[in-house]
Formats: structure tokens, C-alpha cells, sequence
């Protein structure tokens, strides 16, 4: 369990490059919220090299850390344990660090997936696709391995990330097939369509938006609204954002490192907001 929270108590997200996150925000307006006063969270920029010496460094007061890439996966040697959700695509966004000097591991990128799809009604789908191959892509295809109860389409450029989300398919027991990126308007077709590419590579989908679409999950947050985004909302299409997935992941994270439960969604979520608007 976390060190009490009334303790003087630090947390940070480390990265590189880190400038960009949105992290010290959310965790910021949440201890105001929760009343820890004694709260800090800062944001470090650490690569893969200077991770085990950051580590090595941190005193008791230390009480968690949210990682970005390239440290989800660099991590896990330097970790006591990891959760069996953050083992299921070997990859660590949280770490708590207990008063008895362990670093556990886990993985909130998942059920933060999960949570943001409910909030908007999305609890169960026959089908879905997925948009992309990357690190956000398995854990995506973890998520909805929760909630899709049939076939998972992944679309792929290359034999090579191909040859990836069959591997996590297996891994994960779930049904995925997987088709050529040329393809990609075909998924838009899927009742839950899940975008995890880097910023303008689905901006030519938009043009193929359907008529009527149904539910678009668009893991971006900065740009926003996306190309894609912006015509299925007008197309009367649901929208999940990256900020959705954003907020409901470090809620969990919160959580964990404090030991206070339930953390401040609505708060987080408008502190996102306004300092989205101000970049």
C-alpha cells in the first residue's frame, strides 16, 4: 500500500521529451482537490539511459511515478513487480513506490481505455478496429479484449507490425484480423473504430467517413479535434478523445499513489481542458 497520504509526499511523470504533458496538471488539481496540501508532482525529462540512476536516487517521500515513452517497457527490469495487466502487453505507465522501499509496476492505459469508452455508453461491441500497430495499439487491443465480444480488426502497414498484433492477439486470446493499411477506410464502417496513430495519419480517412458512424476513439489529444475527429462529430458521430483517456488514466493513477479513492474526474478533466486552450 502507498506511505499514508497526510505525509509530505512527492510524484512525477518522466520522458523524454516531456514538455508537452499534461500530467503535472491533472495530478496538481486532484491533491488540491483531495485536500493534500503536501503534495508535489513535477515532470523530469529522463531517456532509457538515465532511468536506473533517476531511480536509485529517490528517497521515502517519493510515492509514485507516471511514465511515457520511451519508459513504459524500460522500466519493468528496474521493478520489484508489475501488475498482471501491465504484464499482459509488457508495458508499465505507473510505478508506486511504498514506504517499505518496493517499485511496483502497473498499467492504468487499459482500464483508463475502458473507462472513457463507458463514460460514453460503450460497454459492450460486437466487433471493432483498430487504426495503427504501435505501443498504443496493444494496449488498445487489451482493452478491447474487455468488451468486444467478436472479431478485432487491426490495420497495418507492414508485415513486420503485422506479424506484432498477432503475436499480442495470441497473447491477449483474442480474435484479430489483420488487414493492409491501404484498406483503413474499411474500418471506419465498425461500430467502435480505435485511431492510435501519430498526428495527420488519418487525415485523409476523413473524406470516407461514413454517412452515419458510430463510435470513434481517437487516442490524440494535441491537435484536437483531429481531421478525422472533427468530421465524424459532424457526421453525428461519438467521439472519444485522448483527453478522455488522459484523464481516466491518471484518475487511476491518483488513486494508487495516494491511497485516496474515488480521485477527482470532473476537476482533472476541466484543468485538462482550460490548459489545452492556453497552449
Amino acid at each position: 500500500m502507498p506511505a499514508p497520504a497526510t505525509d509530505r509526499r512527492r510524484a512525477a511523470v518522466l520522458g523524454s521529451p516531456i514538455a508537452h504533458s499534461l500530467s503535472p496538471v491533472l495530478h496538481r488539481t486532484a491533491y488540491a482537490e483531495l485536500g493534500l496540501a503536501d503534495w508535489t508532482y513535477e515532470s523530469f525529462d529522463v531517456d532509457e539511459a538515465a532511468l536506473p540512476g533517476f531511480l536509485d536516487e529517490l528517497g521515502p517521500e517519493w510515492a509514485g511515478l507516471s511514465l511515457t515513452m520511451p519508459l513504459k517497457r524500460a522500466v519493468i527490469p528496474l521493478l520489484d513487480g508489475i501488475s498482471e495487466t501491465a504484464a499482459s502487453v509488457d508495458a508499465v505507465n505507473t510505478v508506486v513506490l511504498t514506504d517499505d522501499g518496493r517499485r511496483t509496476g502497473d498499467n492504468t492505459d487499459i482500464p483508463g481505455m475502458v473507462a472513457a469508452l463507458r463514460e460514453h455508453g460503450i460497454e459492450k461491441v460486437e466487433t471493432a478496429a483498430i487504426l495503427g500497430a504501435g505501443a498504443t495499439a496493444s494496449s488498445a487491443l487489451a482493452a478491447l479484449a474487455r468488451i468486444c465480444t467478436g472479431e478485432i480488426t487491426v490495420y497495418v502497414r507492414s508485415a513486420a507490425r503485422a506479424a506484432e498484433m498477432r503475436g499480442w492477439a495470441e497473447r491477449l486470446d483474442v480474435g484479430v484480423r489483420v488487414a493492409d493499411w491501404a484498406d483503413a477506410e474499411e474500418a471506419l464502417r465498425a461500430p467502435l473504430v480505435v485511431a492510435t496513430t501519430p498526428a495527420g495519419t488519418t487525415d485523409a480517412l476523413a473524406a470516407a467517413v461514413p454517412e452515419v458512424p458510430a463510435t470513434l476513439f481517437d487516442v490524440l489529444y494535441d491537435p484536437w479535434p483531429t481531421a478525422l475527429a472533427a468530421r465524424w462529430s459532424l457526421s453525428g458521430g461519438a467521439v472519444v478523445s485522448g483527453l478522455d483517456l488522459l484523464v481516466h488514466q491518471a484518475v487511476l493513477q491518483v488513486e494508487r499513489m495516494t491511497g485516496r479513492a474515488p480521485a477527482p474526474l470532473a476537476a482533472m478533466r476541466k484543468a485538462g481542458e482550460r490548459a489545452l486552450a492556453d497552449r
